[in-house]
């Protein structure tokens, strides 16, 4: 499909429904600009919360008021460590999204790794679990405390799921718990490298250190609010740190058991759209089962006179990501069959 949506699909007069925002990837730090780890890209760690507070203000200004923002992970830096400054920058950037006039659903990346422990997270103001919507007599759709995952309806028929990527995963665990013991074994028996964040030499060069992977418990209660979702003819929007479809991601940034994610998804008609940040770059690309994979532009890498956010504009027969800045507009059309009807 072409990257640039035919304008007049974007502004065509089908009843809108709902919108919601979009953003990746923000890893604010009070620190003079740098580079990535390869030191070819440029990341604006302090104007990061300025593009924060742009988009925001964008948000809260829009005709269509969003129902909410997905907040997709990476909030701060992991430099944040290293100067005992993770919890002032959390509160910064949090400080600004209090000025956000409606409800954002954090997601977690390794960043959020970087600076606290799953524990720490879990009783923070990251956790937006407090916002999830429950099904009456459906305990199965019902997510575990083991790991950070729930879905929520933010429109009749319209139903969104946030992934835990780092489910299984060494970051922010107890290196003596028996699942740091589990996590690093598989990465070790998929990545022989001394450096366990280098993809040097790998066949399947996601299992890094930075990456993680999703657990079976974790798709299993997937697979139960997919059933509930297809049974009720609702539209399912994924949300992950960690993209799982590799024509729309660098191989190097990829869940660990991505297909894993892949094949429960695929099982199902549900499924509209993926969305993940991560790779900084973005990505996009429809898969064969009609599920469009949406790598979002990552604003740490973003210059000072660009952006990159976007807001999601659902119809009854498709979804148009208006972009900002570095960030596409995207189309992602319902499958005929499954067209949504009023």
């Amino acid at each position: 499909m072409d990257d640039k949506p035919n304008p007049e699909a974007l502004n065509e007069n089908s009843e809108h429904l709902f919108s919601f925002g979009v953003i990746a990837d923000i890893q604010y730090a009070d620190l003079e600009d740098g580079f990535n780890f390869q030191g070819t890209r440029r990341r604006y760690y302090r104007h990061s919360l300025l593009h924060l507070q742009g988009a925001i203000e964008v948000w809260n200004n829009e005709s269509s008021t969003p129902c909410c923002v997905l907040q997709l992970g990476d909030i701060i830096d992991g430099y944040n460590a290293q100067y005992n400054a993770s919890e002032k920058s959390l509160k910064v950037v949090m400080d600004t999204f209090k000025k956000l006039n409606v409800p954002v659903h954090h997601t977690w990346g390794n960043h959020e790794f970087y600076n606290f422990r799953r524990e720490y997270l879990t009783h923070s103001k990251l956790n937006t679990k407090f916002l999830e919507d429950q099904i009456e007599h459906h305990p199965e759709t019902m997510p575990s405390e083991d790991y950070y995952a729930y879905h929520f309806v933010p429109f009749p028929k319209f139903r969104f799921i946030l992934l835990d990527a780092y489910d299984l995963s060494v970051l922010g665990v107890d290196q003596s718990s028996p699942k740091y013991q589990q996590c690093m074994k598989i990465l070790k028996e998929h990545n022989p490298n001394t450096e366990l964040n280098s993809p040097q030499g790998l066949s399947e060069p996601q299992f890094v250190q930075f990456n993680g992977g999703f657990s079976q418990e974790q798709l299993n209660w997937l697979n139960e609010v997919l059933t509930f979702s297809d049974t009720n003819q609702e539209k399912v929007v994924i949300v992950s740190h960690l993209p799982i479809y590799p024509d729309a991601s660098d191989s190097v940034c990829l869940a660990w058991n991505y297909r894993d994610a892949l094949a429960v998804i695929w099982s199902h008609k549900c499924v509209v759209c993926f969305f993940a940040g991560h790779t900084h770059d973005g990505g996009y690309s429809e898969d064969p089962f009609g599920v469009y994979h949406v790598n979002l532009e990552g604003v740490i890498e973003t210059a000072p006179d660009s952006q990159a956010f976007g807001t999601v504009h659902v119809y009854p027969d498709k979804m148009l990501l208006k972009g900002r800045g570095r960030v596409p507009d995207r189309i992602m059309n319902y499958k005929k069959e499954r067209a949504f009807h009023c």
